[in-house]
């Protein structure tokens, strides 16, 4: 029978993880522990690709008998360890050349994490305090430094609208540009475009500016409709964005509403993408 390639692309044009924020009320009150969940996340979602967060591993990242328990728990069950996002760890755009290198350095102990665990990214934050072509120099030399160190361990350091200028597409792009390295990338959030509390990037514009140099996606998600269309972002639209990118990849499933549980948000976040997706 002959292989029907258009097919095998179009399966492969996106595929699902999901993000451990989308449990972060139940993981923060401790019903849930982090160590469960990549195993819930297959078991009651059918996803085997996951993303962590760097503040549910509550400092035992370099324990070597937690991350092996976490490895094998995950290889047992043909679980993909994908990414990590890292918060609280210094600004990397911080403006203190010291306090941007410690930043750095920080950041180090994640990347050798993530190796270890088999995930191909971290994401982390392009933050800081001044002007906004202070904060792109800032930004520029510590995402320089920080990937160069990816870069030896063959581990993407990728920046998400995070708030702030890095919620502004073209700042942010533009800092892309200028650190110009291939293990350095963006994580277009469909969600994070407020730049401040009276500014909102247009999101579909700030996903269009961030896809040339994204490697991932994440879809938040806060609310549906009776026909489980999510109420305040067109996912057709935003599809629409990446495919006309010609981007491949992992999309991340990111609720982070109020109206549904963490669960059912997760399940009709998961049913959107289905739905979406075998339109391409």
């Amino acid at each position: 029978m002959p292989i029907d390639v258009f097919a095998l692309a179009k399966k492969d044009f996106i595929k699902v993880s999901l993000a451990e924020w989308s449990f972060h009320k139940a993981l923060f009150a401790g019903k849930m522990a982090h160590m469960d969940f990549p195993l819930k996340a297959k078991a009651d979602f059918g996803i085997d690709i996951v993303e962590y967060v760097s503040i549910f591993f509550k400092k035992q990242e370099s324990d070597p008998a937690y991350m092996k328990e976490l490895l094998t728990r995950t290889k047992n069950e043909g679980i993909q360890n994908h990414l990590i996002m890292v918060d609280a760890e210094g600004n990397l755009g911080d403006t203190d050349d010291a306090a941007r290198l410690t930043a750095v350095k920080n950041h180090y102990k994640w990347v050798d994490a993530a190796k270890y665990l088999g995930c191909k990214t971290i994401r982390v934050n392009a933050a800081g305090k001044g002007t906004a072509d202070e904060v792109k120099t800032a930004a520029v030399d510590g995402l320089g430094k920080l990937s160069e160190y990816g870069q030896q361990q063959k581990i993407n350091i990728i920046v998400e609208n995070h708030g702030g200028y890095s919620s502004d597409g073209q700042w942010l792009s533009s800092v892309m540009k200028q650190v110009n390295n291939p293990f350095c990338g963006t994580l277009p959030d469909f969600g994070n475009f407020k730049i401040s509390k009276d500014q909102e990037y247009d999101r579909y514009q700030g996903v269009k500016d961030l896809m040339p140099f994204a490697k991932g996606v994440s879809a938040k998600t806060y609310d549906f409709d009776e026909q489980g269309d999510e109420t305040t972002i067109n996912y057709k639209q935003m599809f629409d964005i990446i495919k006309a990118a010609n981007w491949t990849g992992i999309v991340g499933i990111e609720y982070e509403g109020s109206k549904f549980s963490e669960e059912e948000g997760i399940k009709k976040t998961k049913a959107l993408l289905d739905r979406i997706i075998k339109q391409y």
